[in-house]
């Protein structure tokens, strides 16, 4: 993972203010678990949704390429194909369906929908965003598909979260150490632990935030992250650690249309 910035107040900013990425310093150990994880749904839909997306990665890719050429009429080509492709891709199509169900208020319809993308592609009911708090301590994250720093004809993706962290308890806590669970769409599994974040073991008054953003590459162009990380009282003398939970949210090519910072 590679951390991009950090600050300490409750201002918002756009996730395109990150984009720029660094190297992380405080990496301590890193712990690989290859786990036989069974994934919702038949393994031949899972793989086929895995080479649709690879393709929709290229399209895109192959896109920015010709602009950035001026070769406009393969560009126009490109996009013309990229748009049939997000009408006919099952995800992109079943999601607008149930988006429109929603909002519709045909919820038999949307569970119709729901139940369908659960069968062909259970990581796309995860949103690119979570929010989960313990004992008073807020985790909120946000996730981005980085194309420019991907190269998915190499089996790269890049992507990239702003975490905030809201003390809105009564106490100053200090967070000491962090936990990561990387899964890809492979259901290959890497556990991540480290001192603090982003070089930083940050105290967090009450009613205070600190805000960092960081990033993580993968080999499938979805995944998901959870985990959480170790804090502790600093007002009491001796007081024990304790584990604040970073909610699952996922890591998609897709994206999607909701966020949880703002």
């Amino acid at each position: 993972m590679q951390s991009l910035s950090s600050s300490m107040s409750l201002r918002s900013s756009s996730l395109a203010n990150f984009l720029l990425l660094g190297s992380e310093t405080t990496r301590v150990r890193r712990k690989s678990i290859i786990v036989a994880c069974a994934s919702e749904g038949d393994s031949s839909t899972s793989s086929s949704f895995l080479s649709r997306t690879q393709t929709y990665a290229l399209l895109k890719q192959q896109l920015q390429v010709a602009a950035k050429s001026e070769d406009y009429k393969e560009a126009a080509r490109i996009r013309d194909s990229l748009k049939l492709f997000e009408e006919e891709e099952p995800v992109l199509r079943l999601r607008r369906l149930l988006k429109e169900a929603i909002a519709q208020e045909r919820f038999q319809d949307a569970a119709s929908y729901r139940d369908e993308l659960k069968k062909i592609a259970p990581h796309s009911l995860l949103k690119c965003c979570s929010d989960a708090t313990t004992l008073g301590i807020q985790v909120q994250v946000r996730s981005v598909y980085i194309e420019g720093r991907s190269q998915p004809s190499k089996g790269l993706y890049f992507f990239a979260y702003r975490i905030r962290i809201t003390n809105n308890s009564e106490h100053p806590v200090q967070l000491l150490r962090r936990h990561w669970i990387i899964t890809d769409a492979n259901g290959r599994t890497e556990n991540v632990w480290g001192i603090g974040v982003v070089g930083e073991q940050p105290l967090i008054l009450p009613g205070n935030s600190f805000e960092y953003s960081s990033a993580c590459p993968l080999n499938t162009p979805n995944g998901r992250m959870e985990g959480d990380f170790e804090m502790i009282h600093v007002e009491r003398v001796g007081s024990r650690s304790f584990n604040v939970a970073i909610a699952p949210f996922s890591l998609s090519l897709l994206g999607d249309d909701e966020g949880c910072i703002t």
